[in-house]
């Protein structure tokens, strides 16, 4: 699958609509009670990029953007403003924000996740593509330096720490993450008329499987 490792500009993306979709199968007993099931382990996001339009300017970069991917033939990121750190939006990132793994005396390679909690019930999110210059790893809460303690893949998300941690010990990270998307429509229409009387364009933006 051909994807783009560029980001949609984020000045676009800021105020779209959208997020996780779940897919729910429902089934009625006849004594009035459910049975439920997903067959997806994770959510898939969607997001409509049109409502964010603000001038002819940006449909300019929008259209521009569009002819680059090929419409819905690559992949790209995605800057999702509502959800797009591992630590709270109007928190800074830290090391220890999310625990992604425990060292096993073994492995040395490990995926970035992102952990939602409510209750006692919690999901974990696999982020494949972490924004460059962002992450930051800890290893029994020590901090590493990237570089010289660890290297991170921006294109999938793991990291490659540079010595296997002890057994037990917890691997630590903290991270601002894109989501990998594609266009939802091959086709983008833009009526100059409507569109100044506030009429935007419908641009459908849907999450990749990577």
């Amino acid at each position: 699958m051909s994807f783009h490792e560029v980001r949609f500009p984020a000045s676009l993306s800021f105020g779209s609509t959208g997020g996780p979709e779940r897919r729910t199968e429902i089934v009625t007993l006849a004594n009035g009670f459910e049975e439920r099931n997903s067959p997806w382990a994770q959510s898939r996001r969607r997001y409509d990029a049109g409502v964010a339009m603000r001038s002819l300017d940006d449909v300019e970069a929008l259209i521009g953007f569009f002819e680059a991917r090929q419409g819905q033939l690559h992949g790209f990121r995605w800057k999702d403003w509502a959800d797009y750190k591992s630590c709270l939006p109007s928190a800074a990132v830290a090391y220890d924000d999310q625990e992604i793994a425990r060292g096993d005396g073994v492995g040395r390679v490990f995926q970035l996740v992102k952990i939602y909690r409510s209750g006692l019930q919690s999901h974990v999110r696999e982020i494949t593509k972490p924004v460059a210059g962002t992450v930051r790893v800890g290893v029994a809460g020590d901090e590493l330096q990237e570089g010289v303690h660890y290297e991170i893949d921006t294109a999938t998300g793991l990291v490659t720490l540079a010595e296997v941690p002890a057994e037990g010990a917890a691997v630590s990270a903290g991270f601002e993450f894109d989501v990998p998307v594609r266009f939802d429509t091959d086709r983008v229409q833009v009526s100059v008329a409507s569109f100044r009387a506030g009429d935007v364009p419908n641009v459908p933006v849907v999450e990749l499987r990577v």
